[in-house]
């Protein structure tokens, strides 16, 4: 291999959004591993090392100011967690008390915000690490000498933690932005196949599978906002953070952009079938992606990637074929060269974008350029976000109470079956019992066969490397693998998690003593996580799914609402515009996971699965419609003109607002684009190419707002 090729593997290694974590964690254990070898304190290695790993855990990607903080909380939670632990250890009465209601409490703090669901899981899982440790012998030395070296191993990696983030403030931004500009570009190919002008293409699945991949660009967008509030605080972004702003406001206009759909692509293949213009607008779509996935390796890679002129001369062209296409003896008819001049001017923003020209209406310097900060302002707004959970009703109450009584049944069963190495149940019950059906009988799999092949492998290892000190490398290794590899692949993360924890307890003792508690706990523990999803609170998604569908409608109501306003006032994408239209993708969003997760769930509980998803396929394409409207937005200024809108608008608003009541209450929703009221309103007016695209875009979301109420019918009636 060339140095050459080397060195651009080594570059691609240190672009990758895992690098970073997994060199921390490498410092970090390497750290403890050399520390207790260099001063003989090798009992002690287990503990600092699961200290290690539960702060890493714990951690958040914020600046170094907010990572302070977050670091004292945590290791103040990780502190009382470990401490109450050890003491109550030896009293099993006053344990099964406090089990219950400290994971209670844990899981309802993080209602107040991510970052607090964070610190308390990493919290639960440091308190299982005790126990363990405890069981070991941990108190037979000094009842506080498990937590204390619990907390340094967490206090050491807390403090790499702070000082890399010191070094580099800018490199979490930097892959966040560049999996968002990666989640644009996969949605760009996803889009381009709707183009494709042949004939038996299932355009419906192919909108299922956009509303799946608008997810993963909404998800990188919320993520990367949260990474910017947290940089730009209450201070004018400047500098780099600036620039990174920037990146994300143009993210955001794409991504509108994107999702814009200006007339159904059937039709427009039915119609188009002997043009050209559709192959180049999906020609033109995939070069797009190319350039998102090139802006992507510039912020991960930090170097100049040479951009390519095809998307400008593919632009050219595709304006030509519209142009091609006007001038034949029998053109399409004026509505649709109206809408296809709007999409091939979309398809042009875009291109403008990517290629670095800057756009009128993006958010000006100062309260324009705001972003909404979710963190909770005072003590009584964290604490009015938890009273709101406090109810059954609630997912994250319903999954607290299901926990909490997990793993007091699994501190039953560990003192009924083996009190010895008995706390590996409590540790599988506390990972593979996740807040919905779907996710945790995923994770149950997994779980259980990361576990069985990490047990192979650590008796591999045993078998060929039976010296402790030869071992510590590969402890070392298990480790980073573990962080590496925990988001993506989670079976691989529990395999290198168990040959972390049998090579660790080599180190202490007999790894094979630990093997079959390992293999056994974990299926009892699974076991019990299963029970409890079924039999304590069951959130089954169907349950729910009226006012997931609800609030989905709600939400584009909202955004329809703004967009409308903006025809009479002129374009400005504020602060109050761009929270609407995240709410409705989030909303959007939230309705593909809810599905996702139903569709994982016992056909008794489903609801009429392939209605649902039919609804999703709708649902995307109305969000599409709505931000056709959003791109084309501009200010109306004739009076009549501006009257037939916000008359159109307002109608569309409420036929919205009627049909998110109806879901809401289970009731059968009406149609109504037939009224004729509503038909006169959307009559084709005397004014402008701009009116005219509204009036007929607002057609199409009642149109597509009476589908959606049908398929709600068939589903209540199913």
């Amino acid at each position: 291999m060339s140095a050459a090729s080397l060195a651009d593997r080594w570059r691609h290694l240190r672009g990758s959004d895992r690098y970073p974590e997994c060199l921390r964690v490498l410092l970090a254990l390497g750290g403890v591993v050399t520390w207790c070898f260099a001063t003989g304190h090798i009992d002690t290695v287990i503990s600092a090392l699961l200290g290690v790993i539960a702060c890493a855990l714990a951690e958040t990607e914020d600046h170094w100011r907010s990572r302070l903080g977050t670091l004292l909380v945590t290791l103040a939670c990780f502190a009382v967690s470990s401490f109450a632990v050890q003491w109550l250890f030896p009293y099993p009465l006053l344990f099964a008390i406090g089990l219950p209601l400290s994971t209670f409490v844990l899981v309802m703090l993080g209602a107040i915000s991510e970052r607090y669901a964070t610190v308390a899981g990493a919290t639960l899982l440091l308190a299982v690490y005790t126990m363990i440790g405890a069981d070991q012998g941990g108190a037979t030395l000094h009842p506080w000498h498990q937590p204390l070296l619990l907390l340094a191993g967490a206090a050491w990696y807390g403090v790499l933690s702070l000082l890399w983030s010191v070094l580099a403030p800018q490199q979490a931004v930097r892959h966040a932005l560049a999996r968002l500009f990666d989640a644009l570009a996969a949605y760009l190919e996803g889009k381009a196949a709707l183009f494709t002008p042949v004939h038996g293409v299932d355009r419906e699945a192919l909108q299922l599978s956009l509303a799946m991949q608008n997810e993963r660009v909404v998800e990188a967008l919320n993520e990367t906002r949260l990474m910017l509030i947290d940089r730009i605080g209450s201070r004018r972004p400047r500098g780099a953070t600036a620039a990174r702003l920037r990146l994300y406001f143009m993210a955001q206009d794409i991504h509108e952009r994107i999702s814009s759909a200006h007339y159904p692509y059937d039709v427009l293949a039915e119609v188009l079938f002997h043009s050209d213009l559709l192959f180049r607008c999906e020609h033109l779509l995939r070069l797009e992606a190319q350039a998102c996935r090139q802006h992507a390796d510039v912020l991960r890679l930090r170097r100049e990637t040479p951009v390519t002129s095809d998307s400008h001369a593919a632009v050219e062209d595709l304006r030509g074929a519209l142009a091609a296409l006007r001038e034949l003896t029998q053109p399409p008819a004026a509505h649709l060269l109206r809408t296809l001049d709007a999409l091939v001017s979309n398809l042009s923003a875009i291109q403008a974008q990517l290629a670095g020209e800057p756009r009128a209406g993006m958010p000006a310097a100062g309260a324009e350029s705001a972003l909404q900060n979710p963190a909770p302002l005072s003590l009584g707004e964290a604490w009015g976000r938890i009273r709101i959970q406090l109810t059954p009703r609630s997912f994250r109450f319903r999954h607290a109470v299901r926990l909490a009584i997990a793993l007091l049944v699994g501190y039953a069963v560990l003192h009924l079956v083996h009190p010895r190495n008995g706390y590996w149940i409590l540790l599988t019950t506390l990972l593979v019992c996740q807040p919905s059906y779907g996710a945790t009988r995923l994770r149950l799999l997994q779980r259980v066969s990361g576990t069985v092949i990490g047990l192979l492998l650590g008796w591999i290892t045993l078998r060929l490397l039976p010296f402790g000190p030869w071992q510590m490398p590969l402890i070392v290794a298990s480790g980073v693998m573990f962080f590496a590899t925990r988001l993506r692949r989670y079976p691989t993360a529990t395999a290198a998690i168990t040959l972390f924890v049998v090579l660790c307890f080599n180190q202490v003792g007999n790894g094979y003593d630990v093997m079959r508690p390992r293999l056994l706990d974990t299926l009892i523990g699974a076991t019990i996580a299963a029970l409890a999803m079924h039999f304590v609170l069951p959130d089954w998604q169907g349950r729910r799914f009226d006012e997931v569908l609800a609030d989905m409608v709600r939400s584009d109501a909202r955004y329809l609402s703004r967009i409308i306003a903006q025809y009479l006032d002129g374009r400005r994408d504020d602060l109050d515009y761009r929270v609407a239209r995240r709410d409705a993708h989030n909303a959007n969003a939230t309705l593909s996971t809810v599905l996702a997760n139903m569709l994982r769930e016992p056909g008794q509980h489903r609801r009429g699965s392939e209605v649902l998803l039919r609804f999703l396929a709708a649902a995307h394409t109305l969000l599409g419609q709505l931000s056709a409207l959003g791109v084309n937005r501009q200010a109306i200024t004739a009076v009549a003109a501006r009257e037939a809108v916000t008359q159109a608008g307002t109608l569309a608003v409420d036929a919205l607002e009627q049909l998110a009541d109806a879901l809401a209450n289970g009731l059968d929703a009406m149609p109504v684009a037939g009224n004729a009221s509503l038909t006169g309103v959307l009559a084709t007016q005397d004014g402008d190419d701009t009116t005219r695209l509204v009036l007929g875009q607002l057609a199409q979301v009642l149109a597509q707002r009476d589908r959606l109420a049908e398929l709600a019918n068939d589903l209540h009636g199913g």
